[in-house]
């Protein structure tokens, strides 16, 4: 269980969000929304780890890797897609055929450039790198922001493979509430600086239900 109690995120001392009571499971895809500037991003980077919380604690059971809105801000311009993907690898001998098939991404890009690949190829590039290092926990910070619809649906369907097969938690952050609502179990909405359940969206397990 990715697991935050009584967390305060912010910058300064000053908190965005506090008493944050937040779970998710593996296998379950937690949606998130909220304001812009609400501090949906700075709670993501305290549950990934890369930042400390003002106040709180985050305790996670396993290996925690984070997709961001934009993918040429995550990579390293000067490495192909496929040494950005092998670095991040838990294992030496990476199934290439099969990764890429789970990240939708063409076998023939692995050797180009970011700067060779459209904004949709490296989004799926980063999901590669992201599951090669086998997370037990995926963070999509607004990761479709800048992606077509038809790519957008694309990448949806992968992250949501990664839950169902998997067996990946995911919190899915975004601005589309009804893609939120699409591909989530549930649901949580900033409200002010509380992070609580919505019961505005139906959720996937509801349509599903």
């Amino acid at each position: 269980m990715l697991s935050a109690r009584s967390v305060a995120v912010g910058h300064g001392r000053t908190p965005l969000l506090s008493g944050v009571d937040l779970d998710v499971g593996p296998g379950e895809i937690v949606g998130l929304v909220g304001p812009s500037g609400g501090g949906k991003t700075s709670l993501a980077r305290v549950l990934a780890g890369l930042d400390k919380p003002l106040e709180g604690e985050v305790r996670v059971d396993g290996r925690v890797a984070m997709l961001f809105q934009s993918p040429r801000r995550s990579v390293d311009p000067r490495l192909t897609l496929r040494r950005s993907i092998e670095i991040c690898a838990t294992e030496s001998g990476v199934d290439w055929e099969r990764l890429c098939t789970k990240a939708d991404l063409p076998l023939g890009l692995l050797d180009r450039y970011p700067r060779q690949v459209s904004d949709g190829q490296l989004q799926r590039a980063a999901i590669a790198r992201a599951l090669a290092g086998e997370p037990r926990y995926l963070l999509c910070d607004e990761m479709t922001a800048a992606l077509d619809p038809v790519t957008t649906a694309a990448v949806v369907t992968t992250v949501r493979r990664a839950a169902d097969e998997d067996g990946a938690g995911v919190l899915f952050i975004s601005h589309d509430l009804p893609l939120v609502g699409a591909c989530s179990d549930r649901v949580l909405e900033i409200q002010g600086t509380r992070v609580a359940p919505s019961t505005a969206l139906s959720t996937r397990k509801a349509t599903r239900s």
